[in-house]
């Protein structure tokens, strides 16, 4: 059980780390041009630095969210379904943009896939609080 905990810890700072990294360097820093590019593609480029802004913002937020641990597996739910919302989309309208292509659904499936096995499978369901 120990070692299931740490697992299910590092998975945790993991994904926590994930998203502080796409949201502040990425988008709220613009280190990383292509993600104001991609919200321009899909959602125009009259607001495009804000909205990027505000969606690295949003994922600051995912962050500290999963670090607190509050609603673990409803945040587990909200991440999965963002992951795959946004994948989706950026693959439909801006795939060209992607750094990976068309594999950024594959990592982003397999991204899912670990989120769900560290909220769901990994400790018993009596010791993750929905």
């Amino acid at each position: 059980m120990v070692i299931q905990r740490g697992l299910y810890n590092f998975l945790t700072y993991c994904t926590a780390v994930i998203w502080l990294i796409n949201g502040l360097f990425c988008k709220v820093l613009n280190m990383v041009p292509r993600h104001e590019q991609i919200v321009a593609r899909i959602l125009g480029p009259t607001y495009s630095n804000d909205l990027t802004k505000a969606i690295g913002l949003a994922e600051i937020a995912m962050a500290i969210w999963i670090i607190t641990r509050f609603k673990s597996r409803v945040n587990s739910l909200a991440q999965i379904i963002l992951i795959a919302l946004m994948n989706i989309l950026e693959f439909l309208l801006a795939r060209d943009l992607l750094l990976f292509h068309g594999t950024n659904l594959i990592l982003a499936g397999i991204l899912i896939l670990v989120i769900y096995y560290k909220e769901f499978m990994l400790l018993k369901p009596s010791t993750n609080i929905l």
